[in-house]
């Protein structure tokens, strides 16, 4: 009788792949690395941006714009009728601020993970060496051997003497 296959269906590997714990350190990693985003987010725009922009003499670095065509309004003369055409690069520099916020935050917790990795690594190296190496063992003492030695002399004599009867 041939043995069925048991059936791996869709929902039964996705059930797997989601129970499984890496997968949900993954997903708690995902929504912190969110929420942090936001506060590095926040910490650019709302508090190094304007200090830059005090620098800058702007009331927002964001703002700054190199104007290559202006936006014409329409005969209203309150809607726009050509947006203006611009390169944003205050905005671009926020970004590059952010990220290497991010990336440096992210520097100083994977060298310190790691360093703390290589310092536990290091105690269990040390703990490995202190450990006394177990102990062989007692080989015999020369009176053992001797003893050993005579029973053997002794069986052979004995095995000796029954093949000459």
């Amino acid at each position: 009788m041939a043995k069925k296959k048991k059936k791996s269906g869709f929902f039964a590997d996705f059930k797997a792949f989601i129970t499984r714990g890496n997968i949900l350190d993954m997903a708690v990693g995902v929504i912190i690395g969110g929420a942090f985003g936001a506060i590095v987010t926040s910490l650019v725009n709302d508090i190094l941006m304007p200090l830059i922009g005090m620098v800058a003499n702007t009331q927002d670095i964001t703002d700054l714009k190199y104007l290559i065509t202006p936006a014409e309004l329409a005969e209203d003369g309150v809607t726009v009728a050509t947006p203006e055409v611009a390169i944003r690069y205050g905005a671009f520099i926020a970004a590059i601020i952010n990220f290497l916020i991010i990336a440096l935050t992210l520097f100083v917790i994977i060298r310190s993970a790691m360093m703390f990795q290589k310092k536990m690594e290091a105690l269990k190296k040390k703990e490995e060496e202190e450990a006394p190496a177990p102990e062989a063992p007692a080989e015999p003492s020369m009176e053992e051997k001797t003893l050993t030695v005579l029973e053997e002399i002794k069986g052979l004599l004995a095995n000796s003497n029954k093949e000459a009867k």
